[in-house]
């Protein structure tokens, strides 16, 4: 076929011809930067040719027509598009019949040429291993990258939904999801972490510590083999409220701490408080009564009689006192 033969050449293509690619990785593009992408192609030009493949289609009337599919560089394509260009540059790779090799091609041609962000890499490479049963080495030496890369790039998948369309959309960056992913194990905690970084606008290094203090708080825990009943209360109290509840048992009493990061915060948990019944003070004093708190002696009571009186009152009691009497 005479594709194979185009090599590295660079050829220029009617924009109409091109068909944008099915197996594209990319999955959002952003209308502010196509148009600064426009921009910078009116001023300067497209320095960055497109790859696609090149297919000749037999006509009715014994002709051929041709037909470019793009394998990557689609943000230059739209781009070219409002800009209302008639031809861009292209370079040609040779065609495959194969969906498995026109798949793969494109995305390692957009891994390598494209500025996908974190949460499109992943899936990327996480498409290649559970679809083409490629191992992470593999993946790692057709992009240049080590295995550990690949590797920690596919598990930001494992990431809430809530968290990756956040990584999607540069609210937070790929060095904030992975003290994230320290706390798999935990998703009331992962959440209340994440509310902290978009709320509090927590740098990179600020959740890092937040993440190891909360890993280390639930090591010593299991070391001080903590009562199972509390830790039960807090993982209640934690859904009840939507954020982080701690418990901190005394040997008598302790405290509660709830974590809040916006005023909607603190109104939502006044809330649920408020919506539950209401404890009488007397019905705790009564409680604790009702139990005999060890260690606090009966109160005396109240004498309010004076000097006098008293004086009186003994006397009162030696005249009717039984020794005062005989048989």
């Amino acid at each position: 076929m005479a594709s194979q033969f185009f090599g590295d050449s660079i050829f220029w293509i009617e924009t109409h011809k091109i068909r944008p690619n099915p197996y594209q990785p990319r999955r959002e593009f952003d209308e502010a930067g196509l148009r600064d992408l426009a921009e910078s192609i009116r001023m300067y030009g497209l320095l960055q040719p497109l790859t696609v493949t090149r297919t000749e289609i037999p006509k009715e009337d014994g002709g051929l027509a041709v037909e470019y599919e793009l394998i990557s560089g689609e943000r230059r394509l739209r781009a070219a598009k409002l800009l209302e260009l008639t031809h861009v540059p292209a370079i040609i790779r040779a065609a495959s019949d194969d969906t498995r090799v026109k798949l793969e091609l494109a995305i390692i041609e957009n891994l390598q040429r494209e500025d996908l962000n974190p949460v499109e890499r992943a899936r990327s490479f996480n498409q290649l291993s559970e679809e083409f049963g490629l191992k992470h080495i593999q993946i790692a030496q057709k992009i240049g990258k080590s295995r550990e890369y690949v590797s920690n790039c596919i598990r930001l998948l494992m990431l809430s939904s809530d968290i990756l369309d956040s990584l999607s959309a540069g609210k937070i960056s790929e060095g904030h999801a992975r003290p994230l992913m320290m706390l798999a194990d935990r998703p009331e905690e992962q959440a209340t972490l994440f509310k902290e970084i978009t709320f509090k606008r927590l740098t990179v290094r600020e959740t890092e510590m937040i993440a190891r203090k909360i890993a280390v708080e639930r090591a010593r825990k299991k070391e001080r083999s903590f009562d199972p009943t509390i830790i039960e209360m807090e993982q209640r109290l934690s859904e009840t409220f939507g954020t982080r509840v701690s418990i901190e048992q005394k040997q008598k009493g302790g405290k509660i701490t709830i974590d809040f990061f916006s005023p909607e915060d603190l109104k939502t948990i006044l809330d649920i408080v408020q919506s539950n019944r209401r404890v009488d003070p007397r019905e705790v004093l009564e409680r604790n009564i009702a139990n005999e708190i060890v260690g606090i002696p009966p109160l005396a009571p109240l004498d309010d009689r004076s000097r006098e009186e008293k004086k009186e009152d003994e006397n009162t009691e030696d005249l009717y006192s039984i020794k005062n009497f005989s048989i």
